[in-house]
């Protein structure tokens, strides 16, 4: 990795951690406020979102209430500079429900501006049914219907 990087890596690291507290703690703007204004999001079941207002408007409906009973986890798998203001970042999401758990493996495309990380183009997918923790029955979050 470059000189550069080590200070970014925390950055990264930062945002990372963000979004494991806003979404747990439901904090719609804190998350909101991670995305670059002409951001894209794809949801976990494929439901695709061009720029923050689409963003915001489906975190809106779906984030308050939707960790009741429900916890996840996030940590970084692996960071690749695409260049020193760009970064693809691979991460590990493990979500923890009253029906098991479920993992995820979002890929976020990542932009410095302002000295600032932001999501730019983000991707969350299920984990393959062989990456998903021991006592997991089941897909309760990456369900097809979900």
């Amino acid at each position: 990795m470059s000189e550069y990087a080590a200070p970014d890596v925390e950055a990264i690291e930062q945002v990372i951690a963000t979004v494991e507290r806003a979404q747990n703690q439901e904090l719609t703007d804190e998350f909101l406020g991670l995305f670059r204004e002409d951001a894209i999001w794809t949801t976990g079941s494929g439901r695709r979102l061009f720029g923050r207002d689409a963003i915001a408007a489906f975190t809106r409906q779906t984030l308050p209430g939707g960790m009741t009973d429900a916890t996840v986890t996030f940590r970084l798998e692996h960071l690749l500079f695409i260049r020193p203001d760009v970064a693809a970042v691979k991460v590990r999401q493990i979500y923890r429900t009253a029906a098991g758990p479920d993992a995820g493996t979002p890929l976020w495309v990542m932009a410095k501006e302002d000295g600032r990380w932001l999501l730019t183009a983000c991707q969350n997918t299920a984990a393959p049914v062989d990456e998903l923790p021991p006592s997991s029955t089941g897909r309760p979050i990456f369900s097809p219907g979900a």
